[in-house]
């Protein structure tokens, strides 16, 4: 393990480096590492812009942590497998050997390994195992996307017990998120001017920084409307446009007959970005597209539909397939 190696770990690993790339640690990331290290706290929330190099800083505090001897075991949660793949790659980079196929089934993992990778379904389905892992050795746990937390109320009770006891814990995000019911665990809130609570950051790497220090790439949304119709459970007709004033059921509904494959809007608005992708390659050659769906059923639809409109089949990557990170 390298503090050294930390530092220089490309902060879009793997693949090649994010424009705008150091062959250090970043400004914000020094600036977040000292930030943390000021604090000498048990949790520590950062905020930091997709892209910006969240792995690389957590991995630079996992391995003073493990130098100092503060910790000798460091535990990963990620949302998803593919995930915990990507940290457990990165991290083995800086000499930090994390394993990535730790099953609850077996509750073990070889000595040779630093800690594991989870996913937050694989610590909600036993986290008393993953308590009592944590309180047999002094560990840093890292929450990576850490909203993931409150996306059930069982997620968020389960990493509560599992990593109470943890000596440290790092929480990342790249989406500010609020509290309504259900307050994620670790995380400190702060009533804000409109009287919501919302989550307070220890520190935040926002994306106009993010622009302005060319860490990333400018970003351009380009707005499409559309009439949706669709029928009620009760057999009623209901109209609506997408960006005008609806109630809450109403959006959901729009949304989701616009999402649908088997309407119209979907294929339209893919025919609109392979025009405008064509239009891109004309200076940069190699562009490409990502389309993200809602789940897989979807993604596997408008493959299909990509395939017709533009005559080539797109890779499809689903997160529970063997390969996926491969393909990415």
């Amino acid at each position: 393990m390298s503090t050294s190696a930390a530092s220089h770990l490309s902060p879009a690993f793997p693949e090649r480096a994010a424009w705008g790339t150091a062959a250090k640690l970043r400004a914000w990331q020094q600036e977040a590492l000292t930030a943390y290290l000021d604090a000498d706290a048990k949790d520590f929330l950062a905020v930091a812009t997709p892209g910006a190099g969240k792995t690389t800083y957590a991995l630079r505090i996992a391995a003073e942590l493990l130098e100092s001897g503060e910790v000798e075991a460091i535990t990963v949660i990620a949302p998803t497998e593919h995930l915990k793949t990507q940290w457990s790659e990165a991290a083995a980079r800086v000499g930090i050997q994390l394993d990535p196929r730790f099953s609850n089934s077996t509750a073990v993992h070889s000595r040779e390994y630093d800690g594991v990778a989870l996913t937050y379904a694989q610590v909600a389905s036993r986290p008393d195992l993953h308590r009592r892992r944590t309180e047999s050795t002094k560990t840093f746990v890292i929450l990576d996307e850490i909203h993931h937390g409150g996306d059930a109320r069982s997620w968020g009770d389960a990493i509560r017990e599992a990593f109470d006891l943890a000596t440290r814990r790092l929480s990342l995000t790249g989406t500010p998120f609020r509290s309504d019911t259900n307050p994620i665990p670790f995380v400190r809130y702060e009533m804000d001017e409109a009287g919501i609570l919302r989550s307070a950051a220890d520190y935040t790497y926002g994306y106009a920084a993010a622009l302005r220090d060319a860490v990333v790439r400018p970003v351009l949304f380009l707005a499409y409307g559309g009439a949706m119709r669709w029928r009620t459970k009760a057999g009623d007709e209901i109209a609506a446009r997408l960006g005008e004033p609806m109630t809450k059921d109403q959006t959901a509904q729009a949304w989701r007959t616009a999402l649908d494959p088997k309407g119209e809007w979907i294929p339209s608005v893919l025919a609109a970005a392979d025009k405008r992708l064509t239009e891109v390659r004309r200076h940069v050659p190699d562009a490409g597209a990502l389309v993200i769906a809602s789940n897989q059923t979807s993604a596997r639809a408008y493959a299909r539909i990509l395939e017709s409109i533009t005559g080539d089949k797109p890779t499809v990557v689903l997160s529970d397939d063997a390969g996926s990170s491969a393909r990415i």
